[in-house]
């Protein structure tokens, strides 16, 4: 039996080996997502707290809702796991929502203050 070492990264059709996904990609998989009553996305909301990926692409998000009885609730973390498994490289993604510390506006970035006059 000829057995080889396991391959690092994984082949994609232009060729190019994808190793463990970049921090930029996998903050703009979180900026895809959108709660449907605010006009800006959660990223710029501030409702991601840590976005931690080991090198065998397992990624472990840590996001709120901007309040425990947020309509969205159910959703919106399903829907941040769907964005990061998109991600070339990324093999798992475990979401967490957590309520400490709570969100609060001063999270929001000034871009989302400006989309949503809240200064």
């Amino acid at each position: 039996m000829n057995e080889t070492a396991p391959q690092v990264g994984t082949w994609s059709p232009d060729g190019v080996s994808e190793g463990k996904p970049s921090e930029e990609a996998l903050i703009a998989a979180c900026a895809s997502v959108y709660d449907p009553e605010i006009p800006v996305n959660i990223y710029e909301l501030g409702l991601i707290y840590t976005i931690d990926i080991n090198d065998a692409g397992n990624v472990k998000v840590e996001m709120t809702l901007t309040a425990p009885a947020c309509p969205s609730a159910q959703e919106l973390p399903e829907q941040v796991r769907d964005a990061i498994l998109a991600v070339p490289g990324v093999t798992t993604c475990d979401v967490e929502v957590v309520w400490d510390p709570p969100w609060d506006q001063s999270r929001m970035t000034e871009d989302a203050r400006l989309a949503l006059n809240m200064f």
